[in-house]
């Protein structure tokens, strides 16, 4: 007989007709000679139950149905009297596809985290991880479609390079070169001649700069795909590996930017809400899963409220005030520095209480490739909407969410050579392994804007999960790549 889906089982009005089911064992149970048995296959947050009677199977093949057990089962649908499930199999034949024994590691309820992260291999058996998992596909579908839609090309940048975007140096180097014999020069720096790509090669941070390049000749592309960062960082908010979606577009300003970021991140959000329904509400009525937020009420929040535009100026002066009133922060937050988690999230959460881009940071913590704001005669510059601020200001738009802080990154490019080679000298920059990068500003350059979004990090805000680590499937973490 024909497999069907348990998630097609659930919604079929054919009772009485004959059906098979396959999938794993979420639980078993026995009342006066009739088992019930609630199988799940993965395709849906809900399990299908089997009712059976005792006397017409043999005692062996009962024993066998354990927690985690593969089953093939046929029998009728039918409807069910129980409430909360509109049917139900009445099992005729049972055949087990696969035992499981009794050191099965997910027989315990109410597991830690930290516990399901050490048995990964098992844990997308789960409900939670589960509907997360479906999520995630869902919301990388929704990726897809948004961009597809609105005229992007997918464009493939490559995973090993010679260059870093970031400039922070943290990267997994790439070669085939014996590790226990390395050639080095009478500096004692590593000879690569010999090495595979004969250069030193890494694997990358961002695909952002090849991204630009194909945006300069298709017009707007967009990636989606594996990123490395050797960051020896254990935080709830950092992986080794993980996504990232980066749109590129020629002819885009910053407010068009910063309508973009805002209105894909809805379109995700309410993608979400319309195709994961089952899985959120699981989520949503687990309190464990979603401490201090209500999940569903929070995503439909996003989809009502208009984005707040702040540039970074108005921001540090909202803060400063807050400190003023008695508000206390861990980290300093003058005008120049850096802001902190704490910061981004007192903005979104109490001051605002809905999302914020915010704009115009200054230059000495941003990247190079950024458009600068026009400087005023003092050494200020002048920002988003005739914004003032005292010292040079670079035209970036990142996106900040309650529960999280920074989701998207991103910015006006800069697209005069002249004045990308004098931030690049300013900050004596090595440029050996981009020259392509900058030969885009000599032939045919064009205004350009992008962002960056860290696919997990969606992920967290979509599900309410606290971890970064639980809404990848397999997490690369330092000192952690096992599975």
């Amino acid at each position: 007989m024909k497999r069907t889906k348990v998630i097609d089982a659930l919604k079929c009005t054919a009772y009485g007709s004959d059906i098979c089911v396959k999938g794993w064992v979420r639980s078993k149970r026995g009342s006066k000679g009739i088992f019930f048995i609630a199988l799940n296959d993965g395709s849906t947050i809900k399990n299908v139950q089997i009712v059976g009677d005792d006397a017409k199977f043999d005692e062996e093949t009962l024993k066998r149905i354990t927690t985690g057990a593969c089953l093939s089962v046929e029998g009728k649908l039918v409807e069910s009297p129980a409430a909360g499930q509109a049917s139900e199999i009445q099992a005729t034949a049972i055949e087990i596809l696969g035992d499981c024994d009794n050191t099965y590691p997910l027989q315990k309820k109410g597991a830690s985290w930290e516990y399901l992260r050490t048995v990964a291999h098992l844990r997308p058996r789960t409900n939670t991880f589960g509907a997360i998992l479906r999520i995630r596909h869902n919301m990388a579908m929704a990726i897809h479609t948004y961009f597809h839609e609105h005229g992007y090309f997918y464009f493939h940048t490559p995973l090993i390079t010679a260059s870093d975007c970031e400039g922070a140096g943290n990267m997994f180097q790439v070669t085939t070169k014996n590790l226990y014999d390395l050639k080095k020069d009478e500096q004692g720096k590593i000879i690569y001649d010999d090495d595979f790509f004969g250069e030193q090669t890494s694997l990358t941070v961002s695909g952002q700069l090849e991204g630009e390049l194909g945006a300069t000749a298709l017009g707007a592309i967009y990636t989606f795909g594996p990123t490395f960062r050797a960051e020896n960082s254990n935080t709830p908010r950092h992986l080794a590996e993980f996504w990232m979606i980066e749109p590129e577009i020629a002819f885009m300003d910053q407010e068009e930017l910063m309508d973009l970021e805002e209105d894909f991140i809805k379109y995700c959000v309410r993608w979400a809400l319309d195709n994961c329904k089952d899985d959120l509400e699981f989520i949503n009525n687990n309190k464990f899963l979603t401490p201090n937020a209500d999940l569903i009420p929070r995503l439909e929040g996003v989809l009502k409220e208009e984005f707040v535009r702040l540039p970074y100026t108005e921001g540090i002066n909202i803060l400063q005030e807050a400190i003023k009133n008695g508000k206390k922060f861990e980290f300093p937050c003058e005008w120049g520095d850096d802001l902190a988690s704490e910061h981004e999230r007192y903005l979104v959460e109490e001051h605002f209480k809905k999302p914020v881009i915010m704009t115009d940071y200054p230059r000495s913590f941003k990247s190079f490739y950024m458009k600068q704001n026009q400087e005023t005669a003092d050494g200020g510059s002048v920002g988003y909407k005739g914004a003032v601020a005292p010292g040079p200001t670079m035209q970036g738009t990142d996106v900040l969410f309650p529960s999280i802080g920074e989701i998207i990154g991103g910015s006006v490019r800069e697209e005069s050579y002249d004045k990308l080679m004098s931030e690049v000298k300013r900050r004596e920059m090595d440029m050996t392994h981009l020259w392509w990068y900058l030969d885009t500003r000599k032939y045919g350059s064009c205004p350009h804007a992008g962002f960056g979004l860290g696919f997990e990090r969606l992920i967290l805000f979509v599900t309410g999960m606290q971890n970064i680590r639980d809404v990848i499937p397999f997490p690369r973490t330092p000192r952690n790549a096992e599975f």
